[in-house]
């Protein structure tokens, strides 16, 4: 089990015997009756608002997009710690940006111990499916014990630290070794903010802030009318709670699906002499061959998918160091694993704003899940860009264009190799399975991605995203956008 995982066991053991303590200080008791701490369970709260997208800015200086929230309801089981969370959600288009046509999805976020899962639908793909989440283990598990409720539990289990601040209180204790929790009592022994800090692959030690106002009587329980959490500097969810029930049934079992975590397996598929197509999981790489060195597109997800990405190259082009690392863009799910390639003594090859905002945040302390970079203390080496930008070695090019106007991203980049005629890029175009119908509606990113190659004057026969189940050819692209061959 990875280690992340045993601190989470051994968390969701001890808060399975959270009882009250009559040695905690006087405030805290009084919140607690305040809260119903005593007899509840289990809780329930339901609300609308806003949902964002934690690490999916469309600018390294933005916060994360908004989602209009039509429905957000929370059953937590305390003596369980277990939880799922519903969301029915449509993304808001900002001002100026050509987003796809906002559809309504409806997402379940579920984790039971020391496993989380996602059930997924939506218009487009109505049959939920299930997806297991390992690295949503301990955010979740900070959203059941950060709860009013959860929080007052936590610390009167776990001999809390409490002292007087202005006119209320401030209330401190650890879970599992290393999980620090900070809480605010008001003079009416209201809880108004919790602060706690969970490790993320980019931002290192990441600070999720909940704050509570407007509390009201909620048949007979004492509960916040507004929530708003902050993760990572920005809001991550804003809701107006308009429902809630003490000790609902919340009987939440793990389905087979969530107990297989995502396997770091990574299968080398060779898409011309010296370049692979690195699979084997939701995100991909492609690895290309130079004189001396390798240069790798893309480090996705985290440290464990970099190391195994690292570990094939070892085995399928032996004796090279990898030089150079060329990164899409900075949305987490794309940007997870730099750190370790950093680490590796690669360049970071990026779009310019970029390299800015990875100076900044890669110096934050990574104390909670220490990676390699962390343990090294090395410094990044940079090649940042605007426009275009080639990586040669006198026999092989490869091009790295910007992407302008792309609304998925203002710091956006595709790689291109001339003379094999292979097009890398990610989010801008992710190919369905062979014969599946195109979209009703083209997406707009892959709109902007035909015309960018069309004004670049690029020759492709093969397009190697860095999402979806095959490589795609241009025709394929021009399918998924409505373009017909007698148009072209």
């Amino acid at each position: 089990m990875h280690r992340s995982l045993h601190t989470a066991a051994a968390l969701a053991a001890a808060l399975t015997t959270i009882s009250c303590s009559s040695l905690q200080p006087h405030s805290l008791q009084l919140a607690s009756r305040t809260a119903g701490v005593g007899d509840l369970r289990a809780i329930e709260f339901s609300g609308t608002g806003r949902w964002y997208q934690f690490g999916q800015a469309p600018n390294p200086d933005l916060p994360w997009p908004p989602f209009h929230l039509k429905n957000y309801t929370a059953d937590i089981n305390y003596d369980t710690a277990s939880a799922r969370v519903q969301i029915s959600r449509s993304q808001v288009i900002e001002p100026g940006r050509n987003r796809p046509v906002p559809v309504e999805q409806k997402v379940e976020q579920f984790i039971s111990g020391t496993t989380a899962w996602n059930l997924a639908s939506s218009a487009a793909n109505p049959v939920p499916t299930i997806s297991a989440q390992p690295a949503a283990v301990h955010e979740r598990s900070a959203e059941i014990w950060a709860s009013p409720q959860g929080f007052l539990k936590a610390a009167l289990a776990h001999q809390a630290r409490t002292e007087a601040v202005g006119g209320g209180s401030e209330v401190s204790f650890t879970l599992g070794g290393k999980y620090r929790y900070v809480g605010t009592l008001n003079a009416k022994n209201q809880l108004t903010s919790v602060k706690t800090w969970i490790d993320n692959p980019v931002l290192g030690d990441t600070l999720v802030e909940t704050s509570y106002s407007d509390y009201k009587d909620f048949g007979g329980i004492q509960f916040p009318g507004h929530i708003v959490r902050n993760q990572g500097g920005y809001p991550v969810l804003d809701i107006n709670v308009s429902t809630v029930k003490a000790n609902p049934q919340v009987d939440i079992s793990v389905p087979q699906e969530a107990s297989r975590a995502p396997s770091a397996r990574v299968a080398a598929n060779k898409l011309a002499d010296g370049v692979y197509y690195l699979t084997g999981g939701t995100h991909h790489s492609v690895a290309i061959e130079q004189k001396d060195h390798i240069v790798l597109v893309e480090a996705p997800q985290n440290e464990e998918r970099s190391q195994a990405v690292i570990a094939k190259l070892k085995e399928t082009i032996p004796g090279k160091p990898i030089k150079y690392l060329i990164n899409t863009h900075a949305h987490f799910d794309h940007a997870g694993g730099l750190r370790t390639f950093v680490d590796e003594g690669a360049t970071i090859v990026t779009h310019q704003p970029n390299q800015a905002y990875y100076q900044k945040i890669w110096v934050n302390p990574h104390s909670i899940n220490p990676d390699r970079l962390a343990k090294s203390g090395k410094t990044a080496n940079f090649e940042s860009f605007n426009g275009k930008h080639v990586l040669t070695d006198g026999k092989r090019d490869i091009e790295i264009h910007s992407l302008a106007d792309n609304s998925h991203n203002d710091a956006f980049v595709l790689v291109y190799l001339p003379a094999e005629k292979i097009l890398i890029e990610a989010d801008a175009y992710t190919p369905a399975a062979a014969n599946a119908p195109a979209p009703a509606v083209p997406n707009p990113y892959s709109v902007n991605l035909y015309e960018s190659i069309r004004k670049l004057k690029l020759d492709v026969d093969q397009i190697a995203a860095l999402h979806g189940p095959r490589v795609a050819t241009l025709a394929d692209l021009r399918s998924a956008i409505g373009i017909s061959r007698a148009s072209r």
